[in-house]
C-alpha cells in the first residue's frame, strides 16, 4: 500500500468527493454495514480520512499517507502509519478487518491478505468494499484511469479475482452485497442494496477465518 502520493497531494480533493457525492457515499456505507455483522474489535486497513471507520465505530486503522492520517486522527481514529503488507499487530488480535477501495492501491495483494488473515481471530471476518472491474463504473474507471489523479497507478480487480485471493489466504464462507446501479452523476437518493455481485458497481465481500 505504497501508492500514497495522490493522497498526500490531493487530500482536500479526496474529502470533497464525499461532499459532492453524498448518496453514493451513504449507499456504500450501508452496504458495508449490512455485511459487518460481527461485533468486537475492528481494524480498517487503508483508513484514509476515517470516512468509513467513524460511522462504523472502528477506532483503529492503518494508513501510509500522512495527510490522510491527520484527518482521521482529528475524527478520533487511532491511526498507525504502516502498510497492509506489514501490519504492526500481533496474531489473532481483531474480530474483524475492513478494506474500502483499498485493494486497488495495494503493492502486494497476496501478502496483504495473508497479513489480514494473520491478525484476525479465528471465526473473524474480513470485509472488502471495492469497485468491480467488470461493472459499468469499473469499465469507465479503467478507460479513463490516466485522467484521474487517484487512479493512474491503481489496479482494478473483478469479484472472481478478489475471491481467488481470499481463498488463497485461507478465508472461506463468502457472502456478497452490491449497490451503485447507476452512473454516479445520476444518483440523487440512496441506492438499494442487493445480494450477489452481478449488477452493482460497488461490491462488498465478507469472508470468514475458520480454525
Amino acid at each position: 500500500m505504497i501508492k500514497t502520493e495522490p493522497f498526500e497531494k490531493y487530500a482536500s480533493q479526496y474529502e470533497d468527493w464525499f461532499e459532492k457525492n453524498p448518496f453514493v457515499y451513504q449507499s456504500e456505507l450501508r452496504a458495508i454495514k449490512e455485511m459487518l455483522s460481527g461485533k468486537g474489535k475492528g481494524l480498517e486497513i487503508g483508513v484514509g480520512s476515517g470516512r468509513f471507520a467513524l460511522p462504523l465505530n472502528i477506532r483503529t486503522g492503518i494508513e501510509p499517507a500522512e495527510k490522510m492520517r491527520r484527518i482521521a486522527q482529528k475524527r478520533g481514529i487511532q491511526v498507525i502509519g504502516s502498510q497492509a503488507e506489514a501490519l504492526p499487530f500481533h496474531d489473532s488480535q481483531f474480530d474483524f478487518a475492513l478494506m474500502v477501495t483499498t485493494i486497488c492501491f495495494l503493492d502486494d495483494i497476496d501478502l496483504a491478505f495473508k497479513e489480514v488473515f494473520r491478525v484476525t481471530k479465528s471465526g473473524g471476518q474480513f470485509v472488502i468494499g471495492f469497485i468491480n472491474k467488470t461493472s459499468a463504473i469499473g469499465k469507465h474507471y479503467l478507460k479513463h484511469k490516466n485522467e484521474s489523479v487517484f487512479y493512474k497507478t491503481a489496479i482494478f480487480y473483478s469479484v472472481k479475482d478478489v475471491v481467488f485471493q481470499l481463498e488463497k489466504s485461507g478465508f472461506k464462507n463468502f457472502n456478497f452485497a452490491q449497490t451503485i446501479f447507476k452512473p454516479l452523476k445520476e444518483i440523487t437518493t440512496i441506492e438499494p442494496i442487493k445480494k450477489g455481485y452481478s449488477e452493482g458497481s460497488f461490491v462488498v465481500i465478507r469472508g470468514i477465518k475458520h480454525p
